[in-house]
């Protein structure tokens, strides 16, 4: 039976989080705050938990869902070859709106979906979110809405769209604040150099760069190699002649 807590208040708050933990432990889905908006969660190291993420959501494996961790050094359980601007960033803005694209570690028993080998962690920066994550580790979230629709602001408008497919609502009133508009977490691809941003949200470009210059902005490619570029006593190769057709150019 679908349940909602109402986490603003200490008792309701302790039995809901407890019966969140139960349910993750016995394969189904809860929807939590977050600092941006609100996630339907499941445990990530079960596939069939994470069928029925994708399920309630309407959503195919070909599009994975993050993962959220309760601490920073959670990271190189999760991840491997972690680059040293990636764990920059994590200092900079865990807990917090930035969402990284690492390698997953490949000893890790998981099915997300259609990866790659790559694993999108975050820890998010709220106080129900950490203590549930505390208490039952990594969990697979994605915005708590049928796919297309408007991410929910609250409990009440998750179950809106989720109904009877997840097991706890955890209530904790607005996400981010009552008045303004969900956002989502900026999402930036770590697993190639330069650093790109996939999603931009919460966490603006201005900031990253702060911490990694070198970071894309959404929709930017990196800039060609220049002559100067080559190393030292590597050939330069000719431009072709009027008469020969050129090859297209990046922009």
């Amino acid at each position: 039976m679908t349940t909602t807590y109402n986490c603003t208040s200490e008792d309701q708050r302790t039995e809901g989080l407890q019966h969140a933990q139960r349910a993750i432990s016995e394969k189904k889905c809860i929807v939590m705050p977050t600092d941006t908006v609100y996630g339907i969660a499941a445990d990530a190291f079960s596939p069939l938990a994470v069928t029925m993420l994708l399920a309630s959501k309407g959503r195919s494996r070909q599009m994975p869902p993050p993962v959220l961790i309760p601490r920073i050094n959670a990271l190189d359980g999760l991840a491997t070859e972690v680059p040293a601007d990636a764990r920059a960033l994590a200092q900079a803005f865990w807990p917090g709106g930035l969402t990284l694209i690492l390698h997953a570690q490949p000893s890790l028993d998981w099915d997300l979906g259609d990866t790659k080998g790559t694993v999108a962690l975050r820890m998010p920066d709220d106080a129900i979110a950490l203590e549930l994550l505390g208490l039952t580790g990594p969990l697979a979230v994605s915005s708590a809405n049928r796919t297309g629709q408007e991410a929910a602001q609250t409990a009440s408008e998750a179950r809106l769209q989720l109904a009877e497919s997840v097991e706890v609502y955890l209530e904790g009133g607005f996400r981010p604040v009552e008045g303004t508009m969900g956002v989502p977490s900026t999402i930036v691809d770590a697993t190639s150099t330069p650093f790109k941003v996939v999603r931009q949200g919460a966490i603006p470009l201005e900031r990253l760069r702060e911490v990694v210059p070198s970071v894309l902005g959404f929709g930017e490619e990196a800039a060609p190699e220049s002559p100067a570029d080559v190393p030292e006593g590597e050939p330069v190769q000719e431009a072709p002649s009027s008469d020969v057709p050129r090859p297209a150019q990046p922009e």
